[in-house]
């Protein structure tokens, strides 16, 4: 059994090497005119693309293979009062250099929408945003040429709006109303606080979607159901894909603040969710959350190097 490890978006052993500048909607104003506005909007694209080629070369380099791009590459493209411009023609020879170099590189990537993005909502406006915000983040992969199969979005299912049975069957039925492409981009999630794993497994199922399951969230957020009865279910999701299942993983940052991210990962919650997978026996990768980025994974497979049974295969891969 192989598992591959990944972060999310911002390495911390990487100079200035943000992928996420923005400029908030208040300082956008205060520019002079539409022509400083654009010029303003071009120098932050150019810049975090640039850095996000910079991070998936700082990756390779550290046998990382797993990587979740951030949401943020171009600022303020999904606001309502933000005047439209192509940033996919202005900026295409940069989106095809990063999406040839995850092909040449076999990478595995992806991109989790913000909070607000949230097909299951009742209010046809935040609906609307949160199309917007999809077609945003699909037009971005496909400038990259980056297939269905290549780059996925996980979603969280969203609220429960005081009726979780009929905010689920609001959820399909949204879902298939949306682009055929941006369907076949997500995969959901388990939360903290509103849908179980189980939940999220029968809404993956009905809508034959992938499903990452959170082990932190399940933590957190369950009916008692342990994940080992489960786990065989929700890795067969993945069976129709060409990438392997996928599970995130942090760890608690208090008592007082459990479903807070702690900076690193908690190696024995880690183990303990491992030992259960080696009766499945199959590979998959993991995402991890901590706070800590590339040094929690680094961590990781420090001590992972420490463990009976375990052999570590290179920078970001182990083998059980």
């Amino acid at each position: 059994m192989i598992i591959r490890f990944g972060y999310v978006a911002l390495p911390l052993n990487l100079y200035k090497a943000s992928p996420n500048k923005i400029i908030n909607f208040k300082r956008f104003c205060q520019l002079p005119d539409e022509e400083t506005q654009l010029y303003k909007l071009k120098s932050i694209v150019k810049e975090n693309l640039d850095a996000t080629r910079r991070i998936l070369i700082y990756n390779v380099a550290h046998d990382i293979r797993i990587y979740r791009f951030t949401s943020k590459l171009v600022p303020l493209v999904t606001h309502d009062e933000v005047f439209d411009w192509d940033y996919i023609d202005e900026f295409k020879d940069m989106f095809k250099r990063i999406g040839d170099y995850v092909k040449e590189h076999n990478l595995r990537v992806s991109a989790h929408p913000d909070h607000f993005t949230v097909i299951n909502t009742p209010d046809d406006n935040i609906l609307r945003s949160s199309i917007k915000d999809l077609e945003y983040h699909l037009k971005i992969f496909e400038a990259m040429g980056l297939s269905e199969k290549e780059a996925k979005l996980v979603l969280h299912v969203g609220g429960t709006y005081g009726n979780k049975k009929k905010s689920m069957e609001r959820f399909i039925r949204q879902f298939r109303s949306i682009d055929k492409k941006i369907q076949d981009r997500i995969i959901l999630e388990n939360d903290d606080k509103s849908y179980t794993a189980m939940e999220v497994l029968t809404l993956c199922n009905d809508l034959k979607i992938p499903m990452v399951l959170d082990i932190h969230h399940h933590w957190c957020n369950n009916n008692e159901e342990k994940i080992e009865d489960i786990l065989g279910d929700i890795f067969d999701t993945w069976n129709n894909e060409v990438q392997k299942p996928k599970i995130h993983v942090s760890s608690p940052k208090s008592l007082k603040q459990p479903k807070a991210h702690a900076d690193f990962v908690d190696i024995n919650f880690l183990l303990d969710f491992i030992n259960k997978a080696k009766v499945i026996n199959r590979d998959f990768d993991i995402m991890i959350e901590a706070k800590k980025k590339d040094d929690a994974l680094f961590k990781v497979i420090e001590e992972l190097k420490l463990t009976e049974g375990i052999q570590v295969i290179d920078g970001a891969t182990i083998e059980i």
